[in-house]
């Protein structure tokens, strides 16, 4: 079912990509059996050709053989969607405007946006927002972005619902839970921002060409992610077009680690949740994508008997690790909790945020800061220091050492994530912005030294949970307080990532040690 590996064509492998984190290629669509069992948990990229090429919406969208009109009377007249405009930003405007943009582009490719020819259907006036027709024209880049087809969480955002009739189900991913389907389509050439997703994806491509450009989430520190507590925090900071190595130095080896493939009509590409993306779209192209949470966090989540899949103490490295301490102040851990919660006078209390906190919520504080704490004196008493997880994290410094095996279950081995789990999402970010606040020293020592690979899977799905219940200004203002306790930001996301992908890494090598008995060796 594999092919061969085709580095040609316009498709790249970088020297330093590990083997096994290299796009695997299917001639034929797996079965669902198959990719839950081998190719998901494996966490890596996987190229399916002509998996969709008997969807109706590949033979009837492509505009180059009569696509738009289908289009244009399947979606009706009445119909907007939010499209995306380079100068501007999102923008409502009318379904058929955006086709009749196409067509115009289409007899006059060679014409600039802001050209008579380009502007004579865009000049209509927008129904549904005052000054939309005025964005467009000013606008040299319009686009349709993750226009939802279904959406699981949002139903009224569903703008086109009635284009599923021409997509399918892959059968390879029947089951899956999708958070939501969408349809991307840009007018000409397109380059996207380099960015990863918290969701596992599926691009299909239905007309025209996309060169996806990869790299694993070990390759952050080369893209230079963008402050954590802003919108785009998982946009990388580098130009690709331009970069400057003189402000992102290490952004000169990227390349080295990233990988290009190119989807063609038909094609799919399975992209794994915190994988770092860039897209270069054709003029005239169009592509649906699925997005669903990881099959494994689900399971764990439903039923804790699935727990056993992982095998692993993640305290095991945490010990000894001495690069973050709580301060003087915060030294007396608990009990420093105890007399700060008791002595706030009643001027205090509605500006303190521990007196914010339900009682359960308290004492999942009162466990975490107990850990931090009993960690920090062994550590003490010990005298054993170790480097920084953003140097030589534990979790990746032996690549080839064994995973111990036995029956705990994976809650059990790892008391953060138990601690963690069991918390709502606004009860964790109340109790995450207590700490910043009144233990931020903690808080640094339990996410740089302390957080094994179920507690950074389980707590970035928490931050998911999270955004999807705040708006964007409480989304940022939470994040710009969360991260910044840390010196420096970039080691806090770092050791987030890779605690994932060391999490998938576990998964995939519990999937193969049950399904044929197989031991996989970490990836150097």
């Amino acid at each position: 079912m594999r092919e061969e590996d085709d580095a040609g064509g316009g498709e790249f492998v970088g020297a330093r990509l590990d083997a096994g984190l290299r796009a695997a290629r299917f001639a034929s669509p797996p079965s669902a059996d198959e990719f839950a069992a081998a190719i998901e948990p494996r966490n890596a990229p996987a190229v399916f050709r002509g998996v969709v090429k008997d969807w109706t919406a590949s033979s009837r969208w492509d505009p180059r053989r009569g696509g738009l009109d289908y289009l244009l009377e399947k979606v009706g007249p009445d119909v907007d969607v939010e499209a995306m405009m380079s100068s501007t930003g999102h923008v409502l405007v009318p379904f058929s405007k955006f086709m009749n943009s196409c067509k115009s582009y289409l007899r006059y490719p060679n014409a600039s946006s802001d050209s008579p020819k380009a502007q004579e259907i865009l000049k209509e006036p927008a129904s549904s927002e005052e000054g939309c027709s005025s964005s467009l024209e000013s606008c040299d880049q319009v686009y349709l972005a993750q226009v939802s087809i279904l959406n699981t969480e949002n139903k009224e955002r569903c703008s086109l619902e009635v284009l599923k009739e021409d997509i399918q189900e892959p059968t390879f991913l029947r089951g899956k839970p999708f958070s939501s389907i969408n349809i991307w389509m840009n007018r000409a050439h397109l380059r996207s921002s380099t960015h990863y997703d918290p969701h596992h994806n599926l691009l299909c491509v239905v007309a025209g060409c996309k060169k996806v450009t990869l790299w694993p989430p070990s390759a952050s520190p080369y893209l230079y992610p963008m402050p954590v507590y802003g919108e785009a925090s998982n946009h990388s900071s580098v130009s690709i077009e331009e970069p400057d190595y003189s402000s992102y130095t290490r952004a000169k080896y990227m390349k080295e680690y990233s990988e290009r493939v190119i989807l063609n009509c038909g094609d799919a590409l399975f992209i794994p949740e915190g994988w770092y993306h860039q897209v270069d779209s054709d003029d005239l192209t169009i592509a649906i994508n699925f997005w669903w949470k990881s099959r494994i966090m689900n399971e764990i989540l439903v039923d804790q008997e699935m727990n056993k899949m992982v095998h692993e103490n993640s305290l095991s490295c945490s010990k000894g690790t001495t690069v973050c301490q709580p301060t003087d102040e915060e030294s007396g851990g608990p009990e420093q909790l105890k007399h700060k919660q008791v002595n706030f006078g009643s001027s205090d209390k509605k500006d303190s945020p521990l007196q914010t906190l339900e009682p359960s919520t308290l004492q999942a504080l009162y466990e975490l800061i107990s850990l931090v704490h009993n960690s920090v004196e062994m550590v003490s008493h010990n005298e054993i220091t170790e480097p920084t997880s953003r140097d030589a994290s534990c979790m990746q410094s032996n690549g080839s050492e064994k995973i111990a095996a036995d029956d705990s279950s994976l809650l059990e081995k790892d008391p953060i994530a138990k601690i963690i789990l069991p918390l709502k999402p606004l009860e964790l970010q109340s109790m995450l912005l207590a700490m910043a606040h009144t233990f931020p020293r903690t808080l640094e020592a339990l996410v740089l030294n302390m957080l094994g690979p179920i507690g950074a899977e389980i707590l970035t799905r928490k931050f998911d949970e999270m955004d999807q219940q705040a708006t964007k200004e409480q989304q940022s203002e939470f994040y710009k307080t969360f991260y910044s306790v840390f010196d420096d930001q970039y080691a806090a996301m770092d050791a987030l990532l890779n605690g994932k992908e060391m999490f998938s890494f576990q998964v995939f090598q519990s999937v193969l040690r049950q399904y044929i008995g197989v031991h996989a060796d970490r990836p150097n």
